[in-house]
This record gives C-alpha cells, sequence and structure tokens, in this order.
C-alpha cells in the first residue's frame, strides 16, 4: 500500500494545465497571477511632500530664520512651483511635489500662521523631514508582484497603480462535486431513520470557496447504470471530479470499477494512513483528474486538506505554502503502523510558535468534532508514541 508521501508525489505529477486568461482588476481579487507586475516608474515618482505645512529652505533656518513670508501653495496634483527666495516659503500639502527651492517641510503643527507670514515654532528641525523621497520604495523596473501571487486587495491596488487595468490569471477548472449513496438525502428533507442529509459536498463546496474555486454539486444512487451515465455526463463536461463515498471495499461501492468503464485510468487506491485509506486518484490523458474520497466527513476533510488542496494550489500555479508545524501539546500514542491524522486546535506558545492540542474523537465519521478543530496533526507511520513538545506537520483546515 502507498505512504502519504508516495500518493502526495503522485497527485503532484499530474497536475492540470488549464492555461491562462486575462481578466479586469476588478475580478482579479483571489486569481493566481500569472504575469510579473513592474513598477512603470519610481515609487514614488518624485520627492513628496508627507505631511501639511509649509516647505522651506534648511539652509535659511540652520542660520537662525524663524519667519518665513508665505509666497504661495503647492497642492497635491500641481506642477511643481518654486519658492522665490530663501527667506520666503511656500505652503504645501500631502502629496504634492516638493517645490524647488525647498529641502524641509515644517508641519502646521509646529509654526504660527499670521498675516501671511509662518514663524516656525520648535528649535528641533531636521534636514529633509517630512519629505518621502523619489524612488525610495522602489525604483522603475524593479519586480512588484510576482507569478504565483493569489492577489489580494493591495496587490489589486498597486496593479491599478502601475497602469494596469487587466491581470493575466491563472485559468479556472471546471469542478463538480459528487456524493454517492442511497442513505443521504438532501439538506433541506426531513431524513427518515436509516438516512443522513448530505454534508460533504457542501464542506467541499465550502473549502474550494475560501480558494477562490467554485463547483456544481451533484448526487447520484448506488446504482452501476445510473452512475455509470451521470460520472459519464460530467466527465465530458469538467476538469476535475471530486467524489464522495463509494470507494471502500463494500459490495455497494461501486466508484472504482464503475470509473475504469469510463476510462479514468486509477493512478492509486488506498493509502496507508487513518483516517482516509481509501482514497482514488485517477486521470483521463492529461485533460481530467477525479479524486474519489472516503465517505466518512472526517476521511473526506483530511483527503482535501493532504491532496486536494496543495493539487489545486500547485495546478493554478500559486506559490507553494510553506510546511507549517507544530510542537505536541499532549503526547499521542496510535499503535498500528499507519500515518495517523490527528484533529488538533492551535494555540500561540510563549514563543510565538504554535501549540497543537489533540482532541478527542469517536472516529472519522465524528465530524463535529472538528468545530474546535483548526487543523490535522500528520503523526508519521514510522512511531507510534509521539511526545509532548514534539513537532509535527499540520495541515489547517
Amino acid at each position: 500500500m502507498l505512504s502519504v508521501t508516495e500518493a502526495f508525489a503522485i497527485t503532484q505529477k499530474h497536475l492540470l494545465d488549464l492555461g491562462t486568461e486575462s481578466v479586469a482588476l476588478d475580478a482579479a481579487p483571489g486569481r493566481i497571477l500569472r504575469e510579473t507586475i513592474r513598477a512603470d516608474r519610481d515609487f514614488p515618482p518624485f520627492d513628496r511632500v508627507a505631511m501639511d505645512g509649509i516647505a522651506i529652505a534648511f539652509g535659511a533656518f540652520s542660520a537662525g530664520q524663524r519667519p518665513f513670508r508665505v509666497a504661495g501653495m503647492q497642492r497635491a496634483g500641481q506642477p511643481r512651483q518654486t519658492n522665490p527666495a530663501t527667506d520666503t516659503c511656500l505652503e504645501a500639502m500631502t502629496g504634492a511635489m516638493l517645490p524647488f527651492g525647498t529641502d524641509t517641510i515644517i508641519r502646521y503643527e509646529d509654526l504660527t500662521l499670521t498675516d501671511g507670514l509662518a514663524t516656525i515654532a520648535i528649535d528641533d528641525v531636521q534636514p529633509g523631514q517630512n519629505i518621502h523621497r523619489q524612488s525610495t520604495d522602489r525604483r522603475a523596473g524593479d519586480e512588484l508582484i510576482l507569478p504565483g501571487t493569489r492577489l489580494r486587495p493591495a496587490d489589486v491596488a498597486v496593479a491599478a497603480s502601475v497602469g494596469k487595468p487587466t491581470l493575466i490569471v491563472s485559468a479556472l477548472p471546471r469542478i463538480a462535486l459528487v456524493s454517492t449513496g442511497d442513505e443521504l438525502v438532501d439538506v433541506d428533507t426531513q431524513p427518515l431513520p436509516y438516512q443522513i442529509r448530505r454534508s460533504n459536498t457542501y464542506l467541499l463546496r465550502a473549502a474550494l470557496q475560501t480558494m477562490g474555486l467554485s463547483a456544481t454539486l451533484h448526487h447520484l444512487p448506488d446504482d452501476e447504470p445510473v452512475l455509470e451515465a451521470g460520472l459519464a455526463e460530467l466527465l465530458a463536461t469538467n476538469d476535475i471530479l471530486i467524489l464522495s463515498g463509494g470507494v471502500s471495499a463494500g459490495k455497494a461501492d461501486f466508484v472504482p470499477d464503475t470509473l475504469a468503464r469510463l476510462g479514468v485510468m486509477r493512478q492509486f487506491h488506498q493509502v496507508n494512513q487513518r483516517p482516509g485509506k481509501p482514497l482514488w486518484f485517477g486521470t483521463v490523458g492529461q485533460q481530467k483528474t477525479v479524486f474519489a474520497l472516503p465517505g466518512n466527513p472526517v476521511s473526506t476533510v483530511v483527503c482535501f486538506c493532504r491532496y486536494l488542496k496543495p493539487y489545486l494550489r500547485a495546478m493554478l500555479g500559486q506559490t507553494p505554502a510553506p510546511p507549517q508545524y507544530a510542537q505536541l501539546a499532549t503526547p499521542v500514542t496510535f499503535r498500528p503502523p499507519v500515518t495517523y491524522f490527528s484533529a488538533v486546535s492551535l494555540q500561540t506558545d510563549a514563543a510565538g510558535g504554535w501549540l497543537a492540542t489533540p482532541l478527542p474523537s469517536s472516529g472519522s465519521a465524528d465530524f463535529a468534532n472538528l468545530l474546535t478543530a483548526d487543523a490535522f496533526a500528520e503523526l508519521p507511520a514510522e512511531s507510534s508514541e509521539f511526545r509532548a513538545g514534539e513537532p509535527v506537520l499540520v495541515w489547517e483546515l
């Protein structure tokens, strides 16, 4: 049986390449950038006044002058003005160009302004103060945003500031989420004693939405002809299928054989882990991928966090997330030689790191305990006892 590391590596070898598309700035948040955004000019593009006040020549101040006759005003959005003499000043507004003949800004709070005369009321004045010098942030041609960035509001603002009304981003996959099983009814239905409401596909769609992805929801019964017809239609119209249920060893688990008949090449089935052992992964050439997840909800979440989320990030060209570790707050003992995923809550320790507290669980069907979980701790199969304080890899929910 494959290890978690081996199974993960196989999924990463079969990333879809859906290409790129150009989107307007207002549609860019959450998308994955696929071009380099560079400064088209210096940041800031000129010596910029950083505080409302007056612009003076510091040499006059250092020579003892305190009153300055106001000779005009330099506003933001106005061409650069000139201070006519060393004993004069210009009122200058935040965001304006620094006037010619000046090199220091005195705040209004630090002077008196009466009858056209500005008198400096403080002695602690530094040359060049309250000026945001040209190119101190970035120079023209500098890289500002790199490919692989998931675009945030600040990224959109920077792109706008360099004159990019559209951005090249990764094209989004068409994703179908499919639940299977005769015991499942929809969320608005009162279940009979032997039924439960569907929740896994809602969980998966919500998880995809946090990644900026959308998906359609579908349900298929445990009936092979109906299952085959439904999956054939979904394969024809989607890039990625994510199934929940029907992949274990039960007599009604028809998904693996049905996918094989539809031409989906199995890349692996079953991983040496708990929960989530029945995970199935397959491909249709280089055009489509299928993840068939176990139906127990905790297994579904584990497989999404450990395999699907990294797969989608890599497929979209997003910069890889660095591994995250936490120290176990309490010891854990787990005897079977499998990789064990323990739901944990995370707290910050005194040093600013994470402490992971394992949460009690009655099994992979107990998804109510995920309400207080922040992540899964991955406990390797090579060990059976894990000490308090031991660092472990964590996968955030």
